[in-house]
């Protein structure tokens, strides 16, 4: 900056909690500080007066509280039946301030306009630089003048503080983008593949099953999570693991020797073997040749090493296995001792200290207490000889040094015991780490029994060194007797014993962490919530040794990932190391932003639609740890099916293949209710699945044909009842079958919404089947088929005690059957299906004697209208067909007049009088 000296700088200071704002403002302060209210009553204003190198400052310094900005989708988006899970991938998505912290942003924005420096004080870590941004673009809003500067700190002390706002003054320090898109893209990936898996598995499956896991089942989130999948993928594979193993029977020699200096114990060099014969053959030749010959004594100085510098993983896996304390329980309770500031930043994955660290002054500090403090005085004695530099453990984040105490307490009395073990976790960490290894003698005796190797081996400590205050490690010592190399004696105990194998124990929550670590599965800051939501989803299981194990719920849903066996498997790690690598990349400038996240968009978008297409494998496996539930899926009327094309009304959504409740099926729009073009299809239909195929004529496509399967009572003898059609309009069959059979409950489907006008181009595509359906009179699709097959097929009937009539016209039986009009449902009549025939007539007019001929029918019908008569669509000019009457295989007339109005020209759907009568 320039020379200090000249007129006060106001500078803002914003830091990531209340609390680091209080303790940042009272070290520069010294205490003088003045508090005021901001907007929000949790973030208090503290201001007070400092110098840097000469230039005055007048300072104010208030807080967020983590995340000033969400990230979501557009209001379009956010409901679960929006749109199709598949949208996500490409839906628009903003950040902005929640409701509950619009007062933190008003804050800022009137602190700001009055300063000239924006001084961000946020954890410094990529979460933290992300917040950092969002804070300036708030800020930058209300004052486009701001220099703004970024502030790095480890530890709430004096010399970081200060250390702090020199190094800002001095070099005008600037966040880094770069880490703040790192964290961008995570959020957006993550945001767009959770949310999309999360609705597809909660819509598909939570109300098919009784899960009697909860007692609030119909409110079961079955949450996916990039990271949280293969989490729960390890503590699967493990538990797999466990159930698999079959124990296998092993045998081994053990030799021990007694002495008057005491007991050596002596094992089988080969270990043990599964085959008994060999086993006993080889034991047998040791108890004829009995006599022990001393083949090799080794002695030699060992060490047992102190732990690396603690990082954020270790302090977790350790108080896991020190205390039996959960993951988040440990870091919320380091995260409250740094706030109070006891210890360092605890999010951190360096483990090793700068060379310019004062450790010496740290150690000092913890020379007063009760427990540890008499080690800490050996340490800085030299003439105790106790001092090593701490072990370089190759991991450094740049950003802090490993956790370690930053203020003596002897026990606070506002402490829990949680807070009691990692303060001391973290103080006798960082002592043993600068503390010389354990130091002990180890004799290894090998001997020779008649061809056969056996060794034994013994310890002795020396000096224990880091032992002393590290009272979570242990090295124990094993005296054995004295031999000398030659020497021969007879054992006193040769056995041949047996065991079996035993499976690997389940996962503790260490070794997951472990897992995690190893594989790049989350981060430092990140991957005890993946393990908590674990649990708190009902995925796994938590018993009282740490240790983990699926739960039904989280096995099923394993199961069935597994069982798709796609490319992609979901639950296994590697996708998302992928993702994590390639965000490393953008950390370090190699990779935009906007490459990344169009990558992994791209991938996953597939990976969910292979998902979808194989859906009936999660069904599956879910089947065989759940009943099935009898309540309606209040999913059902919104539920999601396979997507047939794009909606060409809104031209945004999707068209989606739906069941409803009554067991009808249609295609609609999944914008609904926004947009409400919707396909009516057959109501016949007992299943529809769309397929890959592709229609070649309908445009635009793509279009997916679907693969119907009919009731067979419900449609003509002459129509398959498995038939792949399409619902572009192109479709022949469909049409017809629509006529005949109806499409069950339409009625209401077309009444617009409260405050909407029907317009022409929004039931285009509603009423395509039923105006195109009502342009000819249905024929058979079979009707090619041989007169002789139709009559097999009538005998059959009336073999069966159907009822049948001949044709007037050509003689052959004719079946009766059930009209499912909306005008003639549950009317029977009889038709003829012999080629070339029409006979056609209502059960209930033949006592009058009226029969009558399709043909017949339709051609007088027509007549009619051509001269004007009354019931065809002629009578106004300009309707689609305009000069015919046609006619419905139940021969009912079809006028295709508006039953509002009357017009031809028009369905009552789309009615311009609709809404005024």
């Amino acid at each position: 900056m320039a020379g200090g000296g000249g007129r006060p700088i106001r500078a803002l200071n914003v830091a990531e909690k209340p609390s680091v704002a209080k303790a940042a403002a009272g070290i520069l302060s010294g205490g003088g500080l003045r508090v005021r209210d901001g907007r929000s009553r949790y973030n208090k204003i503290f201001e007070f007066n400092y110098t840097v190198d000469n230039q005055p400052f007048q300072m104010s310094f208030t807080s967020v509280t983590g995340h000033l900005m969400e990230l979501d989708f557009d209001d379009r988006y956010r409901k679960w039946h929006s749109c199709d899970p598949a949208d996500l991938y490409h839906a628009p998505v903003k950040k902005y301030v929640p409701q509950d912290k619009l007062d933190i942003e008003k804050t800022l924005e009137e602190e700001a306009r009055r300063c000239q420096w924006l001084i961000l004080w946020l954890d410094c870590d990529p979460e933290g630089e992300n917040i950092a941004f969002e804070v300036a673009e708030v800020c930058t809003r209300a004052n486009r003048n701001l220099n703004i500067l970024r502030a790095r700190f480890s530890a709430l002390t004096d010399s970081e503080i200060k250390g702090a706002i020199r190094t800002v003054v001095r070099c005008l320090r600037r966040p880094d983008k770069l880490l703040a898109d790192a964290i961008d893209v995570r959020q957006e990936i993550d945001l767009r593949i959770g949310a999309s898996f999360t609705r597809f598995q909660t819509m598909f499956l939570r109300d098919a099953f009784v899960l009697d896991f909860t007692t609030e089942e119909t409110n079961v989130v079955l949450s996916y999570g990039p990271c949280q999948f293969p989490t729960l993928g390890f503590v699967v594979e493990r538990f797999w693991e466990i159930q698999s193993h079959e124990p296998e029977e092993f045998w081994t020699i053990n030799c021990t020797h007694n002495s008057e200096e005491g007991t050596a114990t002596f094992n089988w060099m080969r270990g043990h073997l599964f085959d008994y014969t060999c086993a006993t053959i080889i034991y047998e030749m040791c108890i004829q040749e009995s006599i022990a010959t001393v083949t090799n004594v080794r002695q030699q100085e060992k060490f047992k090493y102190p732990p690396h510098p603690l990082s954020t993983i270790e302090l977790e896996k350790r108080a896991s296995r020190y205390f039996r304390m959960s993951s988040a329980q440990a870091m919320k309770v380091a995260e409250d001792l740094y706030q109070a500031g006891f210890i360092s930043y605890p999010r951190t994955e360096t483990d090793c200290f700068a060379v310019d660290t004062d450790l010496h002054t740290i150690v000092q500090e913890q020379q007063g207490h009760p427990v540890w403090g008499s080690y800490a005085q050996q340490l800085l004695d030299p003439g105790a000889g106790l001092w090593r530099n701490p072990s370089n453990g190759g991991h450094n984040d740049k950003a802090h040094p490993p956790i370690h105490p930053t203020k003596f307490s002897a026990g606070e009395s506002r402490w829990s015991q949680d807070h009691h073990h990692v303060y001391e976790l973290v103080v006798r960490h960082f002592l043993a780490c600068v503390s010389q290894p354990a130091r002990g003698a180890e004799t290894t005796v090998e001997i020779d029994i008649a061809g056969e190797q056996f060794s034994a081996s013994g310890r002795v400590i020396i000096a224990k060194n880091y032992l002393d205050v590290y009272r979570f490690e242990s090295w124990g010592g094993l005296v054995i007797p004295t031999y000398q190399f030659g020497q021969q004696f007879t054992p006193t105990s040769l056995t041949l014993d047996s065991g079996v194998t035993r499976p690997p124990p389940l996962l503790s929550e260490a070794d997951l962490l472990s897992r995690m670590e190893e594989e790049g599965i989350g981060t430092d800051a990140t991957m005890h919530d993946h393990i908590k939501k674990l649990l708190d989803r009902f995925y796994a299981t938590k018993d009282s040794s740490m240790r983990l194990s699926p739960t039904k719920l989280g096995e099923a849903l394993v199961m069935g990932y597994d069982d798709m066996g796609t490319i992609y498997e979901l639950w296994k790690p590697q996708l998302r190391a992928k993702m994590e690598n390639d965000m490393k990349a953008v950390k370090g400038g190699t990779k935009s932003k906007a490459e990344v996240v169009e990558t992994w968009l791209q991938e996953m978008k597939a990976c969910f639609a292979d998902a979808r297409l194989n859906k009936g494998k999660l069904f599956e496996a879910m089947a065989v740890f759940f009943d099935r539930s009898n309540r309606p899926n209040r999913n059902e009327q919104h539920s999601v099916g396979d997507i047939v094309r794009k909606c060409g009304l809104c031209q945004e959504s999707d068209m989606s293949l739906r069941k409803k409740p009554d067991g009808n099926f249609m295609v609609g729009c999944l914008g609904y209710p926004q947009c409400r073009n919707v396909v009516w299809l057959p109501g016949s239909i007992s299943e529809a699945t769309v397929t890959t195929n592709i229609c070649s004529t309908c445009s635009p496509g793509p279009v997916h044909m679907i693969q119907f399967k009919f009731r067979r009572l419900e449609i003509p003898p002459d129509f398959n009842v498995d038939y792949l059609g399409c619902i572009g309009g192109c479709d022949d069959t469909l049409r017809q079958l629509v006529e005949i059979c109806g499409t069950g409950s339409r009625s209401n489907s077309n009444v617009p919404g409260r405050g909407q006008r029907p317009t022409s181009s929004s039931t285009t595509q509603q009423s395509d089947f039923r105006n195109q359906a009502a342009r000819q009179t249905w024929q058979s699709s079979g009707s090619s088929q041989s007169t002789r097959g139709h009559n097999a097929r009538t005998h059959e009937a009336a073999a069966q005690g159907e009822s049948t009539t001949p044709c007037t016209s050509c003689g052959a039986p004719c079946n009766l059957r059930t009209a499912n009009t909306a005008a003639n449902r549950g009317r029977k009549f009889y038709s003829c299906q012999a080629q070339g025939c029409n006979f056609f007539v209502w059960e209930d007019s033949m006592n009058g004697g009226g029969t009558a001929p399709r043909g017949s029918i339709s051609r007088s019908a027509s007549n009619t209208s051509r001269r004007g008569g009354r019931g065809g669509r002629g009578d106004r000019s300009g309707g689609r067909g305009h000069d015919v009457t046609f006619m419905s295989a139940t021969g009912e007339p079809i006028s295709g007049r508006c039953f509002v109005c009357g017009d031809p020209s028009h369905f009552a759907n789309a009615c311009p009088n609709r809404g005024s009568r």
